[in-house]
């Protein structure tokens, strides 16, 4: 019921409501469904692109767990990690130490979740197209907000992220 007080204090977070509303059950096995297939088309203020390789790009979180979360996503519309090419894998690999390197530069991050879901049962938001995530960590950032008020807090705005550390990525 809602009139029954439950003594919990609200943070509002209406930003979070697209994606509640999102339809992540969409047509994603298509490259021209795909968000990781159009997102390099567009500006990067847009599209959340921070740094672009030859045959791999990274892109900050759109919803991220903590600031500065990343994503090493390759160009080509595959699903698994076994379908990389040699060259995706080295890019791969080298893009996600440019993120660690970049992140810790610019915030201090005291370290990282990597990581790869593989398939929709294995938590893939998008499984279609493959992508790593690069979560920057601190100690003491699973704190009483997530814990307790079941709220995340995030201090810069994506678009100010994806500038400072497009700023700061190596060349």
């Amino acid at each position: 019921m809602t009139s029954v007080p439950d003594d919990l204090e609200r943070l509002w977070t209406p930003h979070r409501m697209a994606y509640i509303k999102e339809d992540r059950a969409g047509d994603h096995d298509e490259p021209t469904g795909c968000p990781f297939c159009r997102a390099p088309g567009l500006p990067e203020e847009d599209s959340l692109v921070v740094a672009r390789g030859t045959l791999v790009y990274a892109v900050l979180n759109l919803y991220p767990y903590n600031p500065g979360h990343l994503m090493v996503v390759p160009y080509r519309h595959i699903a698994d990690y076994t379908d990389l090419t040699d060259g995706e894998t080295a890019e791969v690999a080298s893009f996600t130490q440019a993120a660690m390197r970049t992140v810790r530069k610019v915030s201090g991050a005291h370290g990282f979740n990597l990581g790869m879901n593989q398939g929709a049962v294995a938590g893939a938001g998008i499984a279609a197209h493959l992508h790593q995530h690069i979560v920057p960590r601190w100690g003491g950032d699973t704190n009483f907000m997530p814990v307790v008020g079941r709220t995340k807090v995030l201090p810069q705005l994506l678009t100010d992220t994806r500038k400072l550390l497009a700023e700061s990525w190596p060349n």
